[in-house]
């Protein structure tokens, strides 16, 4: 099986062997998704809005015409070397599709799938995992080490320097997913104004910027769920919804508190004081909200964490599938969970 390990990616998104013909890119975290995908594709093409060189069939395209990923892998391209097939949000629909294309031996094109989460069931899935010329890339996330990274790139990289509990502000509250995280730093460079070597961004700014934005905004709604907090929560999910938040990134902040108190629960259950279990955290509770995060603990065990966290993976699948409005299901599930936290 062709899965890429953890280990390998950074080395795949620099340099892709010639000989893989097929990439699927899946995971939960979109913005991650697509970053992946579209580095992978300027590997062999440098401007990926070049129609000769890229094809992005749509989804309605391919229902339509399933023969359309295998007449573009057999294309030649105009202007000579390889082309891409880039297709966004693919799934199990696009196996017939995709397998038809990868047997398509005319041409060196690469076939570029950037799927959502997939099961290891998955007949996608399993497509690229099972020759050596395709390859599964999965994207689980960032870890701690991903955002620091990630900070070095756009923040160190512009001449400034973090504070060290700004840093740790800043991981606490990224991560969920990559894009989000990548604008959030964007703006964080832009509110501190014209760059400067050595200008050291402080908690405050940190909190100024990211605070009352997407990261802590979302987080609050994730803890006034969890703490049975209904008021804040109908209050902070009405305010989020009208900036431009959507009900699955709400959702996926409120299952990572779920999954970090989870895991924190767990470790308790295995013998563990809360402190020892929640030092075990990456990244580390935030010291503003370790309280917070105490008295959830003293809420919630593992088996009603389970419960919650089923809740918000059947909303954010509701969202996606079911037609109903997504904002309508998601106030529902938290709302379902808040009133847990008070039982």
């Amino acid at each position: 099986m062709v899965k890429a390990k953890t280990t390998d990616i950074p080395g795949l998104l620099q340099k892709l062997p010639a000989h893989y013909r097929g990439v699927l890119v899946y995971g939960r975290d979109e913005g991650m998704v697509r970053e992946r995908a579209q580095q992978l594709a300027r590997q062999i093409v440098e401007d990926l809005s070049d129609p000769f060189q890229v094809a992005r069939p749509g989804l309605q395209q391919i229902k339509e015409t399933p023969s359309l990923l295998a007449d573009e892998m057999g294309a030649l391209s105009m202007m000579g070397g390889r082309r891409v097939i880039l297709v966004d949000q693919a799934s199990d629909a696009h196996f017939g599709p995709a397998s038809n294309a990868l047997a398509i031996t005319v041409g060196d094109n690469l076939l570029i799938l950037a799927a959502g989460d997939l099961a290891p069931r998955s007949r996608l899935r399993r497509l690229f995992e099972e020759t050596a010329e395709t390859l599964a890339l999965p994207c689980y996330g960032d870890s701690q080490r991903d955002l620091d990274l990630l900070i070095d790139d756009i923040v160190l990289a512009r001449g400034f320097t973090v504070a060290r509990d700004a840093a740790a502000y800043l991981k606490s509250q990224l991560g969920v997913d990559r894009q989000i995280s990548r604008n959030e730093l964007e703006k964080l460079v832009l509110y501190m104004g014209s760059e400067q070597s050595g200008q050291r961004i402080s908690l405050a700014d940190a909190k100024a910027c990211v605070g009352d934005q997407t990261a802590l905004a979302l987080g609050q709604i994730a803890a006034a769920a969890t703490g049975g907090d209904i008021k804040s929560l109908d209050r902070l999910l009405e305010r989020a919804i009208m900036q431009g938040e959507t009900p699955v990134a709400v959702l996926r902040v409120a299952q990572k508190r779920l999954q970090r108190l989870h895991l924190t629960a767990g470790l308790q259950q295995a013998g563990a004081s809360a402190d020892a279990a929640m030092g075990k955290l990456r990244p580390p509770v935030f010291f503003m909200e370790k309280e917070a995060f105490r008295q959830d603990l003293k809420r919630w065990n593992v088996a009603r964490l389970s419960s919650a966290l089923a809740i918000l993976a059947e909303a954010e699948a509701g969202c996606k599938s079911t037609g109903f409005p997504a904002e309508a299901i998601c106030a529902r599930a938290l709302t379902r969970i808040a009133l847990a936290a008070k039982a």
